[in-house]
């Protein structure tokens, strides 16, 4: 990403610092993170302080300041989930990427995260992989969901 893309986030919305969170988002979403040099940039645009950027982006789970992978891995850990096998499923995903909750592998490839709830309990367990829901996952079938992203 660069200057100019970033330049062009924020005409979207008028260069209005009460977009800031929305800025934020599109900056993250395009990205898959929040780079310092885009935080100062929109900084300066929007005569926002840096510290409250960074306040919002660590107050926020949606927000990251590392590089994320290209596929979001979500991994239900609620009740219905958990029950139901969510922990060796999580396992499995640990054994296969290398990777814990909270952490991105080094080709930046996947990032895994635990989520309370998915909101979808009579499929689980459940892994969320960029916004595709995997319901009723078994610790056997996550080596050949994973192996269907790239």
């Amino acid at each position: 990403m660069d200057t100019d893309r970033i330049d062009q986030i924020i005409d979207r919305y008028e260069g209005q610092a009460s977009f800031l969170i929305q800025i934020m988002l599109d900056i993250q979403n395009e990205n898959r993170w929040l780079p310092r040099f885009a935080l100062e940039r929109v900084s300066q645009r929007l005569d926002v302080p840096l510290s409250r950027m960074l306040h919002i982006a660590t107050f926020y789970k949606a927000f990251s300041l590392a590089p994320k992978g290209r596929h979001q891995i979500n991994v239900c850990m609620g009740t219905a989930c958990h029950i139901r096998g969510a922990g060796r499923v999580l396992d499995t995903i640990r054994d296969l990427t290398g990777i814990g909750p909270g952490e991105t592998d080094l080709e930046l490839k996947f990032s895994l995260e635990t989520v309370n709830c998915l909101g979808c309990c009579a499929l689980g367990p459940v892994v969320e992989i960029d916004g595709k829901t995997h319901g009723k996952i078994s610790a056997a079938d996550t080596a050949d969901v994973l192996d269907s992203y790239e």
